[in-house]
């Protein structure tokens, strides 16, 4: 296989990025390229997704259904390569230019080579980033479409060297939840605070209260994080302002500690409300589930991973991050993966750059995971 005209197809991506819902060109080109293999291509699936079915040359009921992310960040490229972006504002930041080229370069060489009973499903996914694209596209008829008896995706991994993947049973990524929270009901003249509620007071207490949360209100051994990442209010040195608010994230691992955070968050602020005489607007979003891992699928991957000459374990624990692969991992049972592809800057870092020589690893990852699960005996 010609690696290079892939990477070559890489540095396009890269160039040409687009954030989610929004990935005309790049799902145009998925969608010619797989149509050039000979796969079965539709186009639109959750707005902009695509999907390539390839027959195996054995026929078989059994469908497998592999996965990349093809969207964007609303972010600048301040990397320094010929392929950086072209377009203000966005950027590849987070590698699914890598995921979705790994992809198509599996779907080449397996298309070549379909010696395998049953169906492989190709799912390029629009909108991970924050816009639940994976849902959208289930919503859309996916699974009712291409009725896939088990999903894989990959994620390549800064923090793991290059040949190294890990995954666990269980979860491996967190729960994700948003809240937004406005005090109001105040505001005076800074120097006459005895004649109003303070809102800025009570706003920084409530960032701190509520960073006591997981440390007092969980129990010990389980894992959670609360961050207020935003805080808003006043406009004038010598005025307290009618209102602020601050907005957070919270990440879980479990539907009770997600529960937990969220009744806890509400209770804080009212009353914290109530001692300042105070109104709050609360807004609570939990908009990714946690992303599960099923075991057979777990086993499979890593023997795939071997196969395909790379170092190979169990991941330690889970990460605090989040994806909306969790979506098709409550469909279907799966495995999603960490790859590695240090050295390189963290994701989401302005510079980041997909590490190029990734793509034979995830490439072979998946053409395993198919022979695995499809081989003709």
């Amino acid at each position: 296989m010609n690696i290079q005209k892939w990477v070559d197809i890489r540095h396009h991506l890269h160039q040409y990025p687009e954030t989610g819902f929004d990935e005309q060109h790049t799902a145009a080109l998925i969608a010619k390229l797989l149509t050039e293999l000979g796969l079965e291509v539709e186009t639109g699936v959750g707005k902009t997704g695509v999907v390539g079915v390839l027959r195996g040359r054995y026929q078989g009921s059994r469908m497998i259904g592999l996965r990349a992310d093809i969207d964007a960040l609303p972010m600048n490229d301040e990397g320094k390569r010929q392929w950086r972006s072209s377009h203000m504002g966005i950027a590849h930041a987070c590698g699914h230019d890598g995921h979705t080229t790994m992809l198509l370069a599996a779907a080449e060489h397996l298309a070549q080579h379909p010696n395998f009973e049953g169906s492989v499903c190709f799912i390029f996914q629009p909108a991970e980033e924050g816009l639940a694209g994976a849902k959208a596209m289930i919503d859309d008829g996916l699974f009712r479409r291409y009725p896939c008896d088990a999903v894989y995706a990959i994620h390549n991994w800064p923090e793991l060297e290059l040949g190294e993947l890990r995954t666990r049973i269980g979860p491996i990524m967190a729960a994700a939840d948003r809240f937004d929270i406005t005090l109001g009901g105040g505001g005076g003249h800074a120097a006459q605070p005895h004649l109003s509620a303070d809102t800025l007071l009570a706003t920084s207490e409530l960032v701190v209260s509520l960073n006591s949360l997981v440390s007092r209100k969980l129990n010990p051994h389980e894992s959670a994080l609360l961050t207020v990442t935003q805080i808003h209010g006043g406009s004038s040195h010598n005025m307290i302002p009618s209102e602020a608010s601050i907005t957070g994230t919270i990440r879980t691992f479990t539907s009770e500690a997600r529960d937990i955070l969220e009744q806890q968050v509400r209770l804080k602020t009212e009353h914290i409300c109530a001692a300042y005489g105070l109104q709050a607007k609360i807004r609570y979003n939990r908009y990714y589930p946690a992303t599960c891992n099923s075991e057979r699928e777990v086993i499979l991957a890593l023997k795939a991973a071997q196969q395909a000459g790379l170092s190979a374990k169990e991941a330690e624990h889970p990460a605090l991050t989040s994806e909306d692969f969790s979506f098709m991992l409550q469909e279907k049972p799966g495995a999603y993966v960490w790859l590695g592809s240090g050295p390189s800057c963290p994701l989401h870092h302005p510079s980041y750059d997909f590490n190029d020589e990734v793509i034979p690893y995830g490439l072979h990852w998946f053409c395993e995971i198919v022979q695995l699960e499809l081989g003709k005996i």
